[in-house]
């Protein structure tokens, strides 16, 4: 009879899995790519290459959300572009560089960028960072916000800690400490949160939201502020001194970007 029992509630148990998904999501990886340039001419060339080739060539590789991103305030001894291209595995982050030299499309329209002599290069560096998602937050969630793209902010940011073990721990507040659920109650519209795996500034972990407007983006950060959660959750010691280093990065969607 104790045996017919367990059957049965396993039975139930496995039932029940397979009609909520069976498993969670697997975890994504994310690379952020800057690139570095230092004239409008480079700027021009490289997104030619970005919108008539490489996000095209993603596209036939299955990469479908593909983010593109100028700073709203251009530093003009340092302009930038950022690329936010996530993949379901390691494996397809390995792979794309082969994939790209394959498609003879891409080659094609991205000649200009990829053909480019040595002494008139497309830009001044290349800036990469490799990411993999939080457990809460696995995959990108492409932003809820519409309106023009003119006007969107998306908020890109870095937070760097003071060691490998505070960086953790800052993981664990966004996890376990449901900062994640502070965010999703004010409808920050987070894209993507990430612990940093590979780039130069480490330990770190980064994620981005997004708002209407710079007014809209101030107005929810002054709610956060002021939000009794998080009073709670940043008064509690064992969180303490787990940022060392805030940095935030105002940046606004292309046209041809996907988010």
């Amino acid at each position: 009879m104790k045996n017919s029992t367990l059957s049965f509630l396993l039975l139930i148990f496995c039932s029940l899995s397979v009609f909520a998904g069976e498993k969670p999501p697997a975890r994504e990886y994310y690379q952020i790519r800057i690139y570095h340039l230092k004239t409008d001419a480079q700027v021009q060339v490289v997104e030619n290459y970005l919108n008539q080739a490489f996000l095209p060539a993603l596209h036939r590789a299955g990469i479908k959300q593909v983010g593109v991103f100028k700073p709203i305030a251009q530093d003009t001894a340092d302009l930038r572009i950022y690329v936010l291209i996530p993949f379901k595995t390691l494996t397809r982050f390995e792979e794309l560089p082969a994939l790209l030299e394959k498609d003879a499309a891409h080659a094609s329209a991205g000649k200009d960028y990829l053909d480019a002599p040595y002494n008139n290069k497309p830009y001044a560096r290349i800036e990469d960072i490799l990411l993999k998602a939080f457990k809460d937050m696995p995959v990108l969630t492409p932003s809820a916000v519409t309106g023009p793209k003119s006007e969107r902010v998306y908020e890109l940011r870095s937070y760097e800690s003071p060691t490998e073990k505070y960086a953790v721990n800052k993981i664990k507040m966004f996890n376990d400490g449901n900062e994640f659920g502070i965010f999703r109650k004010l409808n920050f519209n987070t894209v993507f949160c990430g612990e940093v795996l590979a780039g130069s500034k480490m330990p770190n972990l980064m994620y981005m939201t997004t708002f209407k407007d710079k007014a809209d983006r101030d107005a929810h950060w002054k709610a956060f502020s002021a939000d009794p959660d998080w009073k709670t959750l940043s008064a509690i010691e064992s969180y303490k001194n787990n940022v060392s280093k805030n940095e935030q990065f105002f940046l606004r969607p292309t046209e041809y970007s996907d988010l």
